[in-house]
């Protein structure tokens, strides 16, 4: 048994305090390491950086402590049990990190718990300990680990079967409000940490049938027993990260339902906190249990790449949606909307072009996590395309079976082959099995796809359920498609941000105007024709031009100012919205979006 214990030492400071025994240390030497990177967020983040004192003793004698890397110690050979006692500055407030404060206290197991290398299939027990201090008498910790002491909310000792399941189980504390529902016999708990003023009720009866929806997609039982929402609400957030029995998640105030909201509409920062629910939860099964062979087991010591996060993230990323739509939390047109939200996110830059899907998986770790101002024109994400190929997938399957199987029955044959046995999914391992529904061979889809930088046919595919994909130029910088807007509008093709000078561009696309006439992302618009520019204005200032004049824009890069010269012009038509036909969904459409079971 490996023992941990862990406390909030100095909130003000944004210190835990951990110590870690093992009662049977390796006979060479008992060594720790820390992860480099978190399950399901696939950046090296060296959470060692964060440990600010590390020491060890033996039956009260204190061991010198070698440091072997950036992220592992070393202790001598000793006999009876090590103690290793560190403190872990918390500041990271993230869903993958770990946090402290006066007001709450947060962390991943990733960032807090040291790995004794070669016990780290040992069960683990930690006992986690409230802050000293009247001020924090009512904290309270909230957690998917399995509970040996107390009630249920209560500070005490818990277990985990191994390591890997002990950082899998993030924990939250504080003073949060909760409610619980039951899916499918399983109870699930919302936590809600941070002021607000949410409509929980609501939230609960939002959630039970999309959590329903899931399990009963992949099958019942669920795989687990109970499961924790756990939501830090703050200004303006937004973020979530999956685990096996819980999430973590991060969102703004105003995206929860609140009290005084009409009963029968659904505001669009709550279908998108929805969304977000549906998605961690989703990946329960999609990650958490299916997951790549490259994944079985974990590597945390360093990169571990794969080509197949398009299926783990991009199938996750379009269930995640279509269930609001399939459980009647959303209406068909809602989801569609946010469906040509998607599309436009893909369509908008040139690296759909320049970068596959699979590529794009593998480069998860120095591109995607790691993007730079140019990244719409280089990269394309494997969340937003693959969500793409995983409807053109879905589609597919349908119509080669006709509408007999889809998406769905892999997810489920994927969950009996790979999910509850345990083993990886092999990099070439989806295909085979899609080919196994759909009774033919798919290896054309799979190329086009998977391996090429070709647009799919998603427009033949649904308007042959009765919906019709339509593309416009964008309206302004701040047009995130997905509805029908005003098209012809001057634009100059740039991802803008509010600057206290005025407009800073923060991405120049290709073959925009902006780029065009030699402005860059960096640059701080300030003036149009004579005019202060702002990025609240801009757009009403271009508006007074038409298509193929000439605009003198005034900006800053670096300290210099500077004066271009731009032909305005519409941007290109890479913004989409989706709208039902005039004849209505199809029977196909209907059986796809799940309408005739409402």
């Amino acid at each position: 048994m490996i023992e941990y214990r862990i406390r909030p030492l100095r909130p003000q400071a944004h210190l835990f305090e951990v110590t870690l025994t093992v009662a049977n240390p390796m006979p060479e030497g008992q060594a720790f390491s820390m992860p480099a990177w978190i399950p399901g967020s696939y950046m090296i983040r060296d959470f060692a950086r964060h440990l600010v004192h590390v020491e060890a003793s033996s039956q009260g004698e204190t061991l010198p402590v070698a440091k072997v890397d950036k992220q592992t110690w070393q202790l001598p050979p000793c006999e009876g049990p090590v103690q290793i006692h560190y403190h872990v500055y918390a500041w990271d407030l993230s869903v993958r990190g770990a946090h402290l404060d006066t007001t709450h206290g947060y962390f991943n197991g990733t960032c807090v718990f040291l790995a004794p290398m070669g016990h780290e299939d040992e069960p683990c027990e930690v006992e986690i300990e409230a802050p000293e201090g009247h001020a924090y008498a009512g904290w309270q910790v909230a957690t998917g680990l399995q509970r040996l002491s107390g009630s249920e909310l209560d500070f005490g000792r818990f277990r985990a079967d191994n390591y890997d399941a002990l950082i899998d189980h993030p924990v939250e504390m504080g003073p949060f409000d909760y409610a619980s529902f039951d899916a499918c016999g399983v109870q699930h708990w919302v936590v809600l940490a941070g002021r607000h003023h949410a409509d929980m009720a609501r939230l609960c009866r939002d959630l039970k049938p999309i959590c329903e929806h899931h399990i009963r997609m992949f099958g019942e039982p669920a795989p687990m027993d109970r499961y924790v929402f756990m939501t830090l609400v703050t200004g303006n957030g937004y973020g979530g990260l999956e685990h096996r029995n819980s999430t973590s998640l991060m969102c703004a105030r105003d995206d929860l339902p609140k009290r005084t909201d009409d009963p029968a509409k659904v505001r669009e920062g709550y279908r998108n906190y929805l969304g977000l629910c549906s998605h961690e939860y989703f990946h329960t099964w999609n990650v958490k249990r299916i997951k790549p062979a490259a994944f079985t087991p974990f590597d945390l010591s360093q990169e571990v790449h794969t080509e197949l996060l398009w299926a783990f993230e991009g199938i996750t990323s379009y269930y995640d949606d279509l269930s609001l739509t399939r459980t009647g939390r959303i209406s068909p047109q809602s989801y569609l909307e946010l469906l040509g939200q998607t599309m436009t996110r893909v369509y908008r830059g040139q690296g759909r072009h320049r970068q596959t899907v699979t590529e794009s998986s593998f480069d998860a770790w120095t591109r995607f996590y790691k993007q730079d101002e140019n990244a719409p024109n280089a990269i394309v994400s494997y969340y937003t395309k693959g969500s793409l190929v995983a409807l053109a997938l879905d589609l597919t399957l349908r119509n080669l079976t006709g509408e007999k199987k889809s998406l769905d029955d892999l997810m489920r044959l994927l969950w009996e082959r790979y999910g509850k046995t345990g083993e990886g999914v092999p990099e070439q391992g989806i295909q085979p099995l899609a080919e196994d529904i759909a009774g033919c061979d798919m290896s054309g889809f799979f190329e086009q796809a998977l391996y090429s930088t070709e647009d799919l046919p998603l427009s033949e595919m649904l308007a042959e359920r009765g919906v019709e994909l339509h593309w416009r130029s964008a309206a302004g910088h701040g047009d995130n498609g997905g509805k029908l807007g005003k098209d012809g509008i001057p634009n100059l093709g740039v991802r803008l941000s509010a600057d206290p000078l005025g407009a800073r561009i923060a991405v120049a696309f290709e073959q925009g105007a902006a780029m065009a006439a030699g402005l860059s992302a960096g640059d701080i618009i300030i003036a149009v024709d004579g005019l202060q520019a702002t990025a609240a204005n801009i757009d009403n200032l271009l508006a007074n031009f038409l298509p193929g004049e000439t605009v003198e824009l005034h900006a800053f890069r670096r300290d210099e100012l500077m004066t271009f010269q731009v032909k305005v012009s519409p941007s290109e038509p890479s913004t989409a919205y989706l709208t039902i036909a005039k004849g209505g969904l199809t029977e196909k459409g209907k059986a796809w979006l799940h309408v005739s079971e409402k």
